[in-house]
């Protein structure tokens, strides 16, 4: 069985109004593509923003509070759980859905809403993208001190973006900063710590913290293109970016019980005026397919288990 573990479905405004692709993805349009490409099971999160941005600052490319709803992503997750367990349920059985959550702006109502949540849809993680939302994941060790305690009360994972450079909002160091001060909550660190090399040493230590390898193939591009956005060639991970199958391979062995396979689908690609980064779910696919079995076995299925902890792993073969 193929799990992917980072799958967006939503419609995002910030980049459907600004002109950036992708901006939307329904349930249906992920599972037939995913099938299509081998794929068995996904974890899903909505989109990034949110309405408690306001909308027309978001034509200007700007998230700014107050908005249309006061709780952010209060919407956003209660749209998605519908979609999968009432709009949806025979493909909705096939995924496990996580909520998101700005770790720093009205906390305490997104726990409200959170603890709402839970009684009505079951969801088995949490995810934040805070560099978009510009919200300090440290926020989680302050002000959103909540969320930690509700990941330990419930055992669930957060799954959170991370970031190199001059992101000063979701850093990987950050966010293994919240992991090694909070020893009873998992965490997950997405695409593959921009391939810093300290980083991910540090998550192969750490017994609480694991990483994927989201949107892999535009990363490795953009360390071909020289970008800012992954890491520096004096802390980056050892390996040949112009083959990305390569670059994963060499990831799984160095990290067979860390790596974690997951497409960010549909931001396998980022176009806007500025960029082109454009990969295919099937390309995606390719990279994981050309493992050995034993490492497709681990990255693509058995290290993503041990970070959900399911109470009933037969949810992912009914």
């Amino acid at each position: 069985m193929i799990i992917d573990c980072h799958n967006h479905l939503g419609v995002d405004l910030l980049f459907y109004l600004n002109g950036y692709s992708p901006y939307a993805q329904d349930l249906p349009a992920l599972v037939t593509e995913g099938r299509h490409c081998g794929v068995d099971r996904w974890v899903v999160f909505p989109m990034v923003s949110n309405l408690s941005f306001d909308v027309g600052r978001m034509l200007h490319g700007e998230l700014v509070t107050p908005g249309y709803e006061t709780v952010p992503y209060a919407r956003e997750n209660e749209r998605m759980f519908r979609e999968i367990y009432e709009l949806y349920p025979d493909l909705g059985k096939h995924v496990l859905p996580f909520a998101i959550l700005d770790p720093l702006r009205e906390p305490a109502a997104q726990l409200k809403r959170l603890r709402e949540l839970k009684q009505q849809f079951p969801f088995y993680g949490l995810k934040i993208q805070a560099t978009i939302i510009k919200s300090d994941v440290t926020a989680l060790l302050r002000e959103g001190r909540g969320f930690l305690e509700f990941a330990e009360e419930f055992n669930l994972p957060f799954l959170i973006h991370s970031s190199v450079g001059n992101d000063q909002w979701s850093q990987a160091t950050s966010i293994l900063q919240v992991a090694e001060a909070t020893p009873n909550v998992r965490f997950c660190l997405a695409h593959s710590c921009r391939f810093d090399h300290p980083c991910l040493d540090r998550v192969a230590e750490l017994p609480n913290t694991w990483f994927d390898c989201s949107a892999h193939r535009i990363h490795c591009e953009c360390v071909i293109k020289g970008m800012p956005n992954v890491a520096t060639a004096d802390r980056r991970f050892p390996a040949d970016y112009n083959d990305p199958t390569a670059v994963l391979r060499a990831m799984a062995e160095a990290y067979p019980t860390k790596l974690i396979w997951g497409s960010d689908t549909p931001f396998q690609s980022y176009v806007d005026s500025e960029y082109s980064l454009r990969s295919t779910y099937a390309e995606e696919l390719d990279c994981v397919h050309a493992l050995p079995e034993n490492l497709k076995q681990a990255v693509a299925h058995d290290n993503l288990l041990n970070l959900l902890q399911l109470k009933d792993e037969s949810i992912l073969t009914r």
